[in-house]
């Protein structure tokens, strides 16, 4: 049995940040190369603290779903999952044997060298006819001055496309670093102007910043020749999707994958606690079970999940969804539309209703409430360990490392307010349970740590932005 983890940045304020890994995990699981495909997240759930726990197997493959090397793959990805590992990934990526699961860590899936071809792609689409002679290539990158490994894929697929001579000029240029994007024409002389964002998926950056910083009007945009710029005439702006969206990143991460370091053919075991804990759950949910805001029956051989506000509602009122994936999309946001990143927040929406096979239960139950049946299960058992929120302080770096200067009172101020609309015990702050949802008592989920949005809040505290709306969520 193998597990396939992919890793996603994820947002607490953007919901479709997480989209492009979702309907990775949807193909990967349609192609059945893996028994299953896991998401992680650093700003939503599973978490990266997480997501391990959430695996069935005891051979995992992690690949990082971005799109070059950088902050985030070579210090953030590593720390939050217990890798040992800080710095640049070798090419045959990291192997650790964590919680008696052997566990590979690769490459972003960005710097593959198939990635060139997905380029190539992206450009033919909004250009099918691009000549030579008088069509340019500009491949947009984000840059950083961060982590200086971030630009070089951007730099190198460059080179390799200005070898091949399909386009007059190729040119690579970043939003946050030289050379910038902004000034794409005092750089670019060819009549026709094919962009295409590096970026992993459709975003605020590609569907928004770039084309309000450029004026591009759409995936074709006409500039006229401009006042006091000599020698510039009209000049025509196709603009291609990001490459991280393209359907052959899934045979990317497949590659990558299958060349990871150690890399099974055979794969491993059934996590123990991991089948123990979704056992347990099963249990409860054939007499019946409430977890968290959710009500579960066994009726006719298949469960059927609603809101437990909306017990006793006519099913005719409600939407009836079949799929977890549906699920999934269906309660991405509250009833005021607005994003769920942390899924035991008291905001599930209602009005709905989920009707599904005892094999689909534990992936439709997972989309509701991420890890929780894994450390509520763990927590039962006495196996769910606490992390105080000192130690959380002291493993932020970046931006998030002022947490560390955070008083007791200002992290309990900023918990007492965030933590008061969640379903968790903050067991991590020494509060207890005397029982679980598997005991029969619907809140009664343990939290075993401080999640990002909690750390991003006091963040915000620190600095003394809190409410003023100018967090990097």
């Amino acid at each position: 049995m193998r597990s396939l983890v992919l890793i996603g940045h994820g947002s607490h304020l953007n919901p479709e940040s997480a989209a492009a890994v979702y309907r990775y995990a949807e193909l990967l699981r349609q192609r059945q190369v893996f028994d299953e495909v896991v998401e992680g997240y650093w700003k939503e759930e599973p978490s990266l603290r997480q997501v391990l726990r959430t695996c069935a197997s005891t051979d995992v493959t992690i690949i990082p779903m971005f799109i070059s090397e950088g902050y985030f793959t070579e210090t953030v990805i590593p720390r939050e999952l217990g890798l040992g590992h800080q710095g640049p990934v070798p090419p045959e990526g990291v192997a650790r044997t964590l919680g008696g699961r052997t566990v590979r860590y690769t490459l972003p899936y960005g710097v593959h060298p198939a990635m060139t071809e997905v380029i190539l792609e992206r450009a033919r689409e909004v250009l099918p006819d691009a000549d030579g002679s008088d069509t340019a290539l500009i491949i947009i990158g984000h840059g950083t001055t961060r982590n200086e490994n971030s630009n070089k894929v951007v730099h190198h697929n460059a080179a390799l496309l200005r070898e091949r001579g399909i386009f007059s000029e190729v040119h690579a240029l970043f939003l946050d670093e030289e050379p910038k994007v902004t000034g794409w024409r005092e750089r670019v002389s060819a009549r026709r102007v094919v962009m295409v964002p590096f970026f992993a998926s459709e975003g605020w950056h590609t569907l928004e910043t770039i084309p309000e910083d450029l004026s591009l009007e759409g995936t074709v945009t006409t500039f006229t020749a401009e006042d006091g710029q000599e020698g510039q005439g009209e000049q025509t702006v196709y603009y291609a999707r990001p490459v991280g969206t393209h359907p052959a990143v899934a045979d990317v991460i497949v590659q990558l994958a299958l060349e990871a370091r150690g890399a099974s053919v055979s794969g491993g075991d059934h996590a123990t606690e991991h089948r123990a804990a979704w056992s347990a759950l099963l249990e409860r949910a054939r007499q019946g079970l409430r977890m968290g805001e959710i009500v579960v029956q066994f009726q006719n051989g298949l469960y059927e999940i609603r809101h437990a506000l909306d017990e006793g509602r006519s099913a005719e009122t409600l939407t009836t969804l079949v799929t977890p994936e549906g699920l999934r999309d269906h309660t991405r946001l509250d009833e005021r539309g607005e994003h769920r990143p942390v899924h035991t927040l008291r905001n599930l929406r209602r009005g709905w209703r989920a009707v599904v096979t005892e094999d689909d239960l534990p992936h439709a139950v997972h989309t509701l409430y991420p890890a929780v049946v894994e450390e509520g299960y763990a927590y039962s058992t006495h196996n769910l360990r606490p992390t105080p929120w000192p130690t959380t302080a002291k493993r932020q770096t970046g931006i998030y490392a002022r947490v560390q200067k955070a008083t007791p009172e200002q992290v309990e101020h900023v918990a007492q307010d965030v933590c008061g609309g969640c379903l968790k015990t903050r067991i991590w702050a020494g509060q207890r349970l005397s029982q679980t949802f598997l005991d029969g008592v619907p809140g009664a989920i343990p939290c075993a740590e401080a999640c990002t949005f909690l750390v991003a809040e006091i963040r915000e505290e620190v600095a003394g932005k809190r409410g003023q709306g100018g967090g990097h969520h």
